[in-house]
């Protein structure tokens, strides 16, 4: 059973009340996963939502035939899958997630947590903007990590 200690575990969620974490029980659901075992992967109906309990998932890119690139490692506490949380008809999840060891996740379905941010829209806004917040820092990242291989190449580095 799911209980409001293991959403209080989820970075995202201590931003929200002892009430609305109880809001949010019902709908969640305990995944058990095996080292290797994916998640979801690329191109896949973006229907759930997850945070880590337990264990690490890497997001894999996959760039070509045969090549992936490891995009990030996400670790305890911290959540994967946002394209669900995407108010559209039909988001797909743009990488692949896979277990870097054995991994409990806590699963909310797409459907139902819409439904729940439609009832409880001060819920809905913080996760929203807890959302924005991640995106923005991923992004900044991913931007550094960009500029960093423009000004490290070789043919390029000479411009700067």
């Amino acid at each position: 059973m799911i209980t409001r200690e293991n959403l209080k575990q989820i970075v995202m969620l201590t931003y929200l009340t002892d009430d609305m974490l109880d809001e949010l029980i019902p709908i969640t659901e305990l995944l058990q996963y095996d080292e290797k075992e994916y998640v979801f992967h690329q191109g896949d109906k973006a229907d759930r939502y997850y945070s880590i309990l337990q264990g690490m998932v890497l997001l894999e890119q996959r760039i070509g035939s045969g090549i992936t690139i490891s995009l990030s490692s996400i670790k305890r506490g911290y959540s994967i899958g946002w394209s669900a949380m995407l108010d559209g008809s039909e988001e797909n999840y743009s990488t692949d997630a896979i277990c870097a060891e054995p991994t409990q996740l806590l699963s909310f379905r797409a459907k139902k947590l819409k439904t729940l941010f439609e009832q409880n829209h001060h819920l809905g806004y913080i996760m929203s903007q807890r959302l924005l917040h991640v995106v923005k820092k991923r992004y900044d990242v991913r931007t550094e990590q960009f500029i960093k291989a423009i000004k490290d190449h070789p043919d390029l580095g000479a411009l700067f």
